[in-house]
């Protein structure tokens, strides 16, 4: 039978294991015996988990194993097939609990891992209210009949969800003592298997009809109608028909069989365009939905590509797919109706202007909360020109608040995701609208067109990362929040919701994927020509991948595949090799070879292109760049002046590139690299005999060039520092409205004559944000007033981390600007 059994299975059957490799990911130790917990009974899962654990390396499930001469199955189950005209479920092994228990007792050196497993034939929710078309394929315990037209059917969806294990010998350990410890731990079983599948499947979904006039008949948008009416002078029924019109542009219609033909179609893309999708952190985030967290996640966005690769990851993941908030530019046929179908609901720019769309918006957003599906915007509402990170729009955030007040028993967890690739289909194109070009508006011959670009694209990257638990940050950061009423009227609300999206997007950049091309391209375009050796690009990738190593930058940070375990020089720089290697592949760099090697460069029409890749790993390398800066500028320094100095720049490059240090964690990390960067010979530390503190610092001359590059990082950021801070020190008082436009005039001008290619360095925007955090610091007031003071001591720390050639320009730049608007 079993013979039989395993012949259909096999050719019926086609699992997936989450996670993909248990042994790691779950730390499942070999040497230890395990036994595997599965819900029911089946023959049918137990032949489809000896497959897949045949192919992961795990134990047989159907090979007992023999312990202080017992022998035992490696599996346990809770329940029985139903009988066939039965519908309550039966009990499997009432007693099997008991034995592994009673293994343990006197024996220390026995410890069965118990690892739950969950098998899921088919993850289509339902519908509410809706019976399954089939209810034979819904059998909570299926007998034979019932499992053998799931496997009929639902064969080709099947998941395997493995589960951290339960160390047996800890639990007798700990509670040994208590008689009925082997019917608490079936309990807590029966609770696992229950949370796995609302996890995996999500709740069942709306029948759209039926959400439809509940939402209309809600209190809040039938006000949102009466006042419409009055406002406007139309009648009920045409502000009613308004609402309607609202709704059904805003809502999803979830449907499974469009998620799964979805999934393979975006599969085979996948396998076509990338190397390999590589995903972090997931089980983290499966273990918060398994705990019933409301998910939330909140990607960075980059690319078009981004709600569809992350869709598909999760999904991968044996999650459930995100409701997503997309764009109404991105409702036009047929792919409007195709996202729509697939879990993405429309949401316009601007609310402004119509409290009735509004209140019919966060209506829809408050109905998703109270039902528990998880959620996916991008909070920096638009994607990114630059490659970097955009500062946090915080009006889905701050309706994600108000929901949570409406619904607060349900926990939320915002889960940061960092999306990192090789190769981005549409930077061209950001490049030609940052030099002016309007923006083209989504079609489908748009679409069509991008199928053209496919190709070899690298590896994707999807980095989760360390969520943030809604109400424990409120309890943080407004300790009050739950006794003001409505949160969103407290006069601390602003702050709050600012301080939250800050703390969203650093842990994006917390969670930032090192692959090849950035690193690559972040060493090539720190050289003054954008071209180095073959053995010089390949020394600075290795010490950079040692110093990423060495000191951390978070534990979210991944690094390219092997690295994690790299100490070494000797392995970084075999590593560098790879990456080399996989960047050359994509065809963006020019190699020359003459008698002494290879020579490696960036074309000029190439450099800006590769600044947008540069830049989404940028931040990882900014304090020790600003580090090694000072350090070459101030000969000598000490490590009190050093700390004095980076306390007036950091908080400012903090603020741009999304920076987790405070200031006190700042000098510690900071003094980190520093030690890091004395091991690695680039800076030469002098000991004081009398004071250790007083160790000066100073670049090596014999490794100049490696400092160079790396305090090169930073040097465009400081150059655009200095424009501004020159142009508020100029005699005649500039107004703060078009301080910005005309900070971005002399980056202009200085970008021309040196060179500079990178888009940021004269986007208004980048701008912006340093002349608002100068005035957070005080350097300017709310009237515009400066702070003498303190922005000439700024403005000449700046000053001493330019080249003369730079600073040149600049003044000169700036002096002929005044002597325009004089004239």
């Amino acid at each position: 039978m079993n013979f039989l059994q395993g012949f259909f299975l096999n050719h019926l059957v086609s699992s997936k294991t989450v996670p993909a490799s248990p042994q790691a990911d779950l730390h499942l130790d070999l040497d230890k015996p395990i036994v595997y917990a599965l819900k029911t009974l089946s023959s049918s899962d137990l032949l489809t988990l000896q497959r897949a654990c045949r192919d992961l390396g795990l134990p047989d499930p159907l090979t007992p194993m023999t312990i202080n001469g017992q022998t035992i199955t490696r599996y346990v189950c809770l329940n029985m097939p139903k009988q066939l005209f039965s519908s309550t479920p039966r009990k499997a092994y009432q007693d099997q609990f008991k034995t592994l228990l009673n293994l343990h007792q006197g024996d220390s050196e026995i410890d069965v891992q118990l690892v739950p497993v969950t098998l899921f034939w088919g993850r289509a929710p339902g519908y509410e209210g809706h019976k399954p078309w089939f209810s034979i394929l819904k059998a909570s315990s299926p007998n034979w009949i019932n499992k053998a037209f799931t496997i009929l059917f639902r064969g080709r969806d099947n998941l395997i969800r493995f589960s951290k294990p339960i160390s047996l010998q800890r639990l007798n350990r700990d509670y040994g003592d208590d008689p009925n410890l082997a019917t608490k731990l079936e309990k807590i079983a029966y609770t696992h298997f229950a949370r796995q599948k609302l996890a995996a499947k999500g709740p069942k979904l709306p029948d759209r009809n039926k959400m439809r006039r509940a939402l209309l008949a809600s209190n809040e948008i039938h006000q949102a109608i009466v006042k419409a009416s009055q406002e406007q002078g139309i009648s009920l029924a045409q502000a009613e028909q308004k609402a309607t019109h609202y709704l059904n542009e805003i809502a999803s219609d979830f449907s499974y069989p469009m998620v799964r033909f979805g999934d393979k179609v975006l599969t085979w893309i996948w396998h076509r365009i990338y190397q390999g999708i590589v995903v972090n952190n997931a089980e983290t985030v499966r273990n918060l939905a398994q705990k019933c967290h409301e998910i939330v996640f909140l990607p960075c966005h980059r690319s078009h590509m981004d709600y569809l690769l992350l869709s598909s990851v999760i999904y991968q993941q044996g999650m459930t797919p995100p409701h997503i908030a997309a764009g109404v530019n991105l409702n036009f046929f047929p792919a409007g109706p195709i996202f729509r179908r697939g879990g993405a609901f429309f949401i316009r720019r601007t609310f402004k202007g119509n409290p009735l769309y509004a209140s019919v918006f966060k209506a829809y957003l408050s109905y998703l909360f109270s039902k528990g599906y998880s959620l996916e915007f991008f909070t920096e509402g638009g994607r990114s020109r630059t490659g970097r990170l955009l500062p946090a729009k915080t009006g889905m955030l701050g309706m994600t608040i108000e929901a949570m007040q409406q619904s607060p028993n349900r926990p939320i967890a915002l889960i940061p995701v960092c999306l990192g690739y090789d190769h981005v289909m549409e930077v061209a194109t950001y490049v030609k609208e940052l030099q002016g070009q309007k923006k083209q508006k989504e079609s489908f011959l748009q679409v069509l067109s991008i199928t053209k670009k496919l190709g070899n694209f690298g590896q994707g990257f999807v980095n989760f990362g360390e969520p943030i638990l809604l109400n424990q940050f409120l309890d943080q950061v407004q300790p009050q929040w739950r006794e003001q009423g409505d949160l969103t009227l407290s006069p601390e609300f602003s702050h709050t919701i600012n301080q939250l999206g800050r703390s969203v997007m650093t842990g994006i950049n917390n969670a930032a994927a090192v692959n090849a091309l950035p690193l690559c391209s972040l060493v090539l375009l720190a050289s003054k020509r954008h071209t180095l050796s073959k053995e010089q690009l390949l020394t600075q990738v290795s010490a950079y991948l040692v110093l990423l190593k060495q000191v951390p930058y978070s534990q979210q940070v991944s690094l390219p595949s092997g690295e994690a375990n790299n100490d070494n020089a000797g392995g970084a720089i075999g590593g560098a090799q790879a990456l080399l290697d996989s960047a050359l592949s994509l065809n963006k760099f020019h190699i020359y070879q003459d008698s002494l090697g290879d020579i490696i460069s960036i074309a000029a029409d190439q450099s800006m292109l590769l600044t947008f890749y540069r830049n989404n790993i940028i931040h990882l390398f900014a304090l020790p760049a600003l580090m090694t800066s000072l350090v070459q500028h101030y000969d000598g320094i000490t490590l009190d002046q050093l700390q004095a100095k980076l306390n007036q720049v950091y908080p400012l490059i903090q603020a741009e590139l999304f920076l987790p240090w405070n200031a006190e964690e700042m000098w510690q990390q900071g003094r980190a690299y520093l030690q890091q960067l004395v091991q690695l010979g680039w800076i030469n530390q002098q000991d004081d005999a009398t004071n250790p503190d007083s160790s000066s610092y100073r670049i090596n001359p014999n490794l100049r060039t490696q400092a160079y590059l790396l305090a090169n990082i930073i040097d465009e950021t400081i150059q655009r520092y200095h424009i501004v801070l020159s142009l508020l020190q100029s005699p005649t008082q500039i107004e703060l409205a078009s301080l910005a436009k005309q900070s971005t005039q002399v980056a202009e001008r200085l970008g021309q004559i040196h060179g500079i290619r990178a888009p940021e360095f004269f986007d208004q925007k980048v701008l912006q944000v340093f002349i608002e955090q100068l005035q957070q610091q005080a350097y300017i007031d709310e009237a515009g007033n400066i702070n003498p003071a303190s922005l000439g001591e700024l403005h000449q720390l700046t000053r001493q981390l330019l080249s003369d050639e730079v600073l040149w320009t600049i003044e000169h730049t700036i002096d002929n600007q005044y002597r325009q608007a004089s004239s």
